[in-house]
């Protein structure tokens, strides 16, 4: 059950980072309204997942998953340059999650 609340976690931070995006600085109401409820929902499933999951393990997997998926986000959707330099760095991310939970974060 952890790691489906992590899961979901996750899903509220890409959500709610997305939605920054479209708040333009806050200034339009409803994506600013999304941000805020989405890391709200965030917050609360990662608290709920800590009470299951090694702090070390959830927060690894919830920010690794969080930035590769942005980053992807990105390059794909938004128009961000899908440079060799993004995308091995998006790779190191998801392989320090790897390492941590292989041996480190427990």
């Amino acid at each position: 059950m952890g790691y489906l609340t992590l899961a979901g976690a996750i899903t509220a931070e890409i959500l709610a980072t997305t939605s920054m995006k479209y708040s333009e600085g806050f200034s339009k109401l409803w994506p600013s309204l999304a941000t805020a409820a989405g890391y709200l929902i965030a917050f609360a499933l990662l608290a709920q997942t800590l009470k299951t999951v090694s702090m070390g393990t959830a927060y690894a997997i919830w920010a690794g998953a969080g930035t590769a998926v942005i980053a992807a986000i990105g390059m794909l959707f938004l128009g961000e340059a899908a440079t060799a330099t993004k995308v091995i760095g998006v790779l190191l991310v998801i392989a320090g999650v790897v390492v941590l939970n292989l041996g480190g974060a427990h």
